[in-house]
């Protein structure tokens, strides 16, 4: 069994989220975690997690997202209990790095303390900023997850220090990406997690396509052979740490 700790189910164009649903199904995942981006298609993805007993939610706005949320309305849109996560939110400093950026931040890490929901952090090429702001807001006190991981072992290793789970994308199985795979050699087994980021980022050997949760086998499948494991032991301990960090899904 296997869960997709990070999907899109609301934005995967052309597929409805039962189709995709039942045919991850079939490749043996059987758990799945949608993703929030913005509240304007957070509805729709709390509506999908309402109707379907094995789809979580999470509620947030992307980093790159204009738009401002306080604490007041991500923890009573979070009052309800499909709703497991904060999130993602983060730092995005690839295509801006506007300042509202780390204000979202710290608002999304507030109301996770307030509400007791593991965050969803997205990082990218914002490292030190990232692990500066989680720090100064004591994330720690949640922990989450470090979502389609990208950054080196000495990242990893201080995310881990405060309760955070590593979770690896489609990204790893790219041929380019020696950094990643370098880091899911070394993370321990019991904060390890898979995810797709569908629609986004789909592995080998469907890279350049449309991303769907029945892919992240293949994410499963790459990180058991570069770790020397068997699959059904990457399938077993990340569906162990999704239930172990998410306490309220089991």
């Amino acid at each position: 069994m296997l869960v997709d700790s990070h999907c899109h189910l609301d934005l995967i164009v052309g597929h409805h989220p039962d189709t995709l649903v039942a045919d991850a199904q079939t490749q043996g995942v059987n758990y799945f975690l949608s993703v929030s981006i913005d509240l304007e298609h957070f509805p729709t993805l709390l509506g999908i997690a309402q109707r379907m007993d094995n789809v979580f939610a999470s509620v947030g706005i992307h980093p790159n997202t204009s738009n401002d949320v306080d604490v007041k309305t991500l923890t009573a849109l979070a009052d309800d209990p499909n709703i497991i996560a904060i999130g993602e939110t983060g730092l995005d400093y690839f295509r801006n790095k506007g300042a509202g950026q780390e204000q979202r931040f710290r608002t999304h890490i507030q109301a996770a303390k307030e509400t007791k929901k593991p965050l969803i952090v997205h990082s990218r090429d914002a490292p030190k900023e990232t692990l500066r702001i989680l720090r100064e807001e004591n994330a720690a006190a949640v922990g989450g997850i470090m979502h389609c991981f990208v950054e080196d072992w000495e990242m990893a290793q201080q995310a881990m220090e405060m309760g955070f789970y590593i979770s690896f994308s489609g990204i790893v199985t790219f041929k380019n990406a020696k950094t990643v795979q370098a880091v899911a050699k070394q993370v321990p087994l019991d904060r390890l997690l898979v995810e797709t980021d569908a629609p986004y980022l789909a592995p080998v050997p469907h890279r350049g396509k449309t991303n769907q949760p029945a892919y992240v086998k293949h994410v499963a499948q790459f990180i058991a052979d570069l770790r020397g494991e068997t699959f059904e032991t990457i399938a077993g301990v990340t569906t162990e740490n999704f239930f172990r960090l998410f306490r309220s899904a089991a």
